[in-house]
């Protein structure tokens, strides 16, 4: 079979051949930045591959998707089948992590004419004899000879399912005892273990646990003064004891941890560590290395500031010193450091911070060697710096989900997470919380305005996460006006009462078990909005990529008074007709009811009842 070319055809004053190649393949996707950048799937997901393939006139076109695993030298095929209007798909299973690469090839199908031909005339009542003959002498194979190659090979990369798919939980270590006056220590937080796997997460994500720096540690409430006793910012990392892959003396030693991480794997929860570039003054790396830093005019280093912020205890690197490339290898080997003793997860602090072109280095040679890793991008930044940190290899990203609680917000906001080309690269996590982040609406709505916000992330996205304390409504901030908390645990050990009755620990168990019984709250892509006829109730669906197993939200986003109204069921989306009856039911009550039609009557009201998930099934 002839190799077919791309055609790139610019004005020649000669005729080349290729000007014969008759087929347009254009617009093909998944597609990031005109193959730039790969597009992002899970193991065992389909990457369902669309292109516009045509020629003039009427003859029969056919095409195909070609995809192999990178570096592979031959291609495997898989035929496109028409959508109409000239568009085209096909689908191949990411069976491996790795990287794969696809294009797309269409020809003339003179076999297909022809028999389209015959059909024409014999249903005419036309002789086609000629046409059957012509059939008959068609060499096999000569089809394709002048097809049209699509001219880029794009890529898409298969990580490990947990990328796509999880429920994420952050405590500090240091507040699992019950002392507020010491660091607890590894064994004793692994004494929560059980309660935090009991709720059904995932990942149990903490925030750097390395020696604090004493220079200009920050007190409680982020005061700049800090009192014997007070523990610092675990952001602040480096002291005398270490640096970036060292243990804070209060929570134990390596030993500690590593039996924390196994302990943890035992409960079926993944630890994730926080990934930090920083320094406190007190770092190990400011006496060796204080030329990866950055200094006044007067030779000393400065510290971190985002106005009004200032963060005296903190040293940022320099990445673009003279000595950058022996930085970056040092940092790179942070992470490798912390592979090593058996965590594949990490959550990256303030990434958009630091050049691009680092974590594009950084985070394609760990892959290169540790294809399971993962890591999260901690961006909360200008959405153009957030998604192309998304390009350049993060597997998920912080979002904007905690500044979204309007109805028309969240909409608005999701369509484009998962209804615009952003899908194919930027994996939402949906933290409803974050030891930075008390939102307002949380701060003043009360355990519903808790209860409201889980359900909306644990089901609008299919990562999300809580930082401890959510589950206890905890809701007051520093001040007025402010997101900070107030007692921030980022400055002082807080111990909490997680047995107290109105803790919203079963209900997030109940739906972390229900997400793990539905496929469709695995993924993103099958989120659509539906109709209601009152702004504070919003209603969603979910599907598989397959389109089956829909499962269907309605929420009160009110926190303080019952909201009532009617519904509207994607019924034709689900192939049933407008009168058509279902059976609705609740997954999180248990309880099922009849409704008949597009439009349905719900009754929400707060604290008893914040939302409605509902499992179909179809009657007649």
């Amino acid at each position: 079979m002839a190799k077919a070319r791309a055609l790139h055809i610019s004005y020649t004053p000669e005729l080349d051949p290729l000007l014969q190649r008759r087929i347009v393949v254009e617009d093909v996707t998944p597609d990031a930045d005109e193959g730039r950048f790969p597009a992002k799937r899970t193991v065992g997901e389909d990457v369902f591959v669309e292109a516009d393939v045509f020629a003039d006139g009427h003859d029969v076109v056919a095409a195909v998707t070609l995809w192999r695993r990178a570096g592979a030298r031959e291609w495997n095929e898989a035929p496109m089948a028409p959508l109409g209007n000239d568009r085209w798909r096909a689908a191949f299973r990411c069976a491996e992590i790795g990287e794969y690469e696809f294009t797309v090839e269409g020809w003339i199908d003179r076999a297909g004419t022809i028999r389209q031909a015959i059909a024409k005339k014999t249903a005419a009542g036309q002789d086609a004899a000629t046409e059957i003959e012509e059939l008959r002498l068609l060499a096999p194979g000569a089809d394709r000879a002048k097809g049209t190659r699509y001219g880029r090979v794009l890529r898409v990369v298969a990580e490990r399912e947990r990328a796509r798919f999880g429920a994420w939980y952050e405590m500090f270590p240091r507040s699992a005892g019950t002392d507020p006056a010491r660091s607890a220590t590894f064994d004793e937080a692994a004494t929560l273990l059980p309660y935090i796997a009991s709720m059904g997460f995932d990942v149990l994500y903490l925030p750097p646990i390395h020696p604090i720096g004493k220079s200009f540690r920050k007190g409680r409430n982020n005061t700049l003064e800090a009192e014997p006793g007070d523990p610092g910012s675990p952001w602040a990392i480096g002291a005398a004891e270490g640096g970036h892959t060292a243990i804070e003396p209060g929570l134990g030693t390596l030993d500690d941890f590593d039996r924390f991480v196994e302990a943890a794997a035992a409960h079926r929860l993944e630890v994730a560590l926080d990934i930090a570039f920083q320094a406190s003054p007190d770092h190990p790396y400011v006496k060796e290395h204080a030329d990866w830093f950055r200094h006044r005019p007067d030779g000393t280093i400065k510290y971190a500031e985002n106005p009004p912020k200032k963060y005296q205890d903190i040293y940022p690197f320099d990445f673009e010193s003279h000595d950058w490339q022996a930085l970056w290898r040092e940092l790179k080997s942070v992470i490798e450091f912390w592979i090593a003793h058996g965590v594949r997860i990490f959550r990256v602090d303030n990434p958009h911070t630091k050049p691009f072109a680092f974590w594009r280095w950084a985070i394609g040679a760990i892959r290169s060697a540790h294809p399971d890793v993962i890591f999260l991008s901690e961006a909360f930044t200008r959405p153009k710096i957030l998604r192309y940190l998304a390009k350049a290899g993060f597997s998920q990203s912080y979002s904007y989900f905690t500044w979204r609680n309007r109805k028309e917000e969240i909409e608005e906001y999701f369509t484009e997470l998962t209804q615009t080309p952003v899908r194919e690269y930027l994996r939402p996590n949906l933290f409803a919380n974050t030891p930075d982040i008390l939102h307002e609406y949380l701060q003043t709505g009360g355990r519903a305005a808790f209860a409201i916000r889980f359900m909306l992330a644990a089901t609008l996205g299919a990562t999300y996460g809580i930082y401890s304390g959510f589950e206890l409504a905890e809701n007051t901030p520093v001040k007025p006006g402010s997101e900070e908390y107030l007692d921030s645990e980022k400055y002082q050990i807080r111990v909490r009462d997680y047995a107290r009755g109105d803790s919203l620990a079963e209900t997030i168990a109940r739906v972390n078990a229900i997400r793990r019984a539905h496929p469709a709250l695995q993924f993103d892509h099958g989120l659509r909005f539906h109709e209601t006829d009152n702004e504070q109730i919003i209603c969603y669906s979910k599907r598989t990529p397959e389109g089956g197993d829909p499962v269907l939200a309605i929420v009160n986003l009110d926190p303080f008074h019952m909201q009532h109204g009617h519904v509207r069921l994607p019924l034709a989306e689900w192939g049933l007709p407008p009168d058509a009856t279902i059976e609705a039911h609740d997954l999180l009550s248990d309880e099922t009811y009849t409704w008949r039609g597009e439009w349905n009557y719900v009754r929400l009201d707060p604290p008893a009842r914040v939302a409605h998930l509902i499992a179909p099934a179809f009657g007649s």
